[in-house]
């Protein structure tokens, strides 16, 4: 069985009932801090690697061996071409090479291709055509193969208009389909039933093609971060019914989107305009355990109080906001990200209504470097609340 692919934090066990826990006083990291919890998207803070081309969307691919899936995703720079084509007696195309550790594998990528090659062998099942100037999509480029399981298409020049709608409706084994940094306008509709990664990000997305995610209730993941999406609604995702993690930051909402599929337990919504969170915000989100609202221009006043109140998070992103105050969170919370923001003042009720043997917030990291707050103006009482917490960075 495959292991799913999801962000590291959500390795992260989330106890149900949890026993009560006796005092400990936390590591206090002040100033910049050196050893932090990393972000589960890059470029999210000062110091972490620039996305690249190769970044297949930002969040990391899990190869699972056992069904001869390749861990090598490009053979740029690896070996010379012609020892692959004296050591593979097996038929592949002048302009791409066919390693025999993976004879399911074509690599045509970084070839400056403006076509899809033709003649491909119908033994492929993973197709990396990344880094190159393909602008078009045709069913007949894939006719020939029918088992295709991997369709990587990055950084190339793909439009929407050159997207045949049915190119991919006979690759009913395709389960990853990558087309980011390309041109399309819209998300693609006529995607075969059995996907489960689709990842579209950084492309002119700013619309949603109709009944585009109907048969996809296979999908576990959707990236479209990156792209100029203002609306989505629930007819926009009607069947995502076992989406697991969703990523729309850096598109143009202006609140959060309403009616997504209550199967998301990782939402990624930083870097856009959000005038405020209201009581229902999140509405509906029973599963949601990841959340990201990084750089949303986020201020305390227009924060409601309940915004947060779901029990089911485990991580909240706040950083590089507005707040000048700190909001108010569920005591199952565990990890929260607040620094770079205007907060003067700590409020022990943020996180914990009351205080008892079993009325403590389970928080074990907390950041709130970059604020106009200093370790000396937390209350004394704040370690009684805050007792598992494992490291603060203030």
């Amino acid at each position: 069985m495959g292991v799913p692919v999801l962000a590291e934090t959500s390795r992260i066990p989330f106890p149900q009932t949890p026993p009560p826990a006796p005092l400990k006083k936390p590591k206090v990291f002040l100033g910049q801090p050196r050893d932090i919890v990393p972000p589960a998207c890059p470029g999210q803070f000062p110091g972490t690697p620039p996305v690249t081309d190769m970044d297949y969307g930002g969040i990391p691919l899990w190869i699972n061996r056992l069904l001869g899936e390749p861990s090598v995703l490009s053979l740029q720079g690896r070996m010379d071409r012609a020892w692959f084509r004296a050591s593979n007696p097996q038929t592949c195309p002048e302009q791409c090479d066919c390693p025999i550790q993976w004879e399911t594998s074509l690599y045509c990528d970084h070839r400056a291709l403006e076509n899809i090659p033709e003649g491909l062998p119908q033994r492929t099942q993973y197709l990396f055509l990344q880094g190159n100037n393909i602008s078009s999509l045709s069913y007949s480029a894939l006719a020939n193969i029918t088992n295709l399981r991997w369709l990587i298409i990055d950084n190339n020049q793909l439009k929407s208009d050159k997207l045949e709608l049915n190119s991919l409706q006979n690759q009913t084994q395709l389960r990853y389909f990558f087309a980011n940094r390309n041109y399309l306008t819209s998300v693609p509709g006529g995607l075969p039933a059995g996907l489960k990664q689709l990842r579209l990000a950084n492309n002119h997305i700013s619309s949603i093609s109709p009944g585009a995610f109907q048969n996809l209730q296979n999908l576990t993941l959707l990236l479209l971060q990156g792209n100029r999406l203002q609306t989505m609604t629930g007819d926009d995702v009607k069947g995502l019914v076992g989406l697991n993690l969703l990523d729309v930051s850096g598109n143009l909402f202006s609140a959060v989107p309403r009616h997504l599929p209550p199967s998301v337990q990782q939402l990624y919504l930083s870097n856009n305009s959000f005038s405020g969170l209201h009581e229902g915000s999140f509405e509906g989100f029973h599963n949601l355990k990841y959340l990201r609202l990084s750089h949303c221009g986020l201020q305390s006043e227009g924060i409601h109080p309940q915004a947060f109140n779901h029990s089911s998070l485990v991580e909240l992103d706040l950083s590089y906001n507005k707040l000048t105050t700190i909001p108010r969170f569920p005591t199952t919370l565990q990890y929260l990200y607040l620094e770079a923001n205007r907060i003067q003042e700590f409020n022990v009720t943020s996180f914990c209504r009351e205080v008892g043997p079993l009325s403590y917030s389970r928080m074990k990291i907390l950041r709130l470097d970059g604020n106009k707050l200093t370790y000396h103006q937390l209350p004394p009482d704040w370690v009684y609340c805050l007792r598992v917490l494992q490291r603060i960075y203030i």
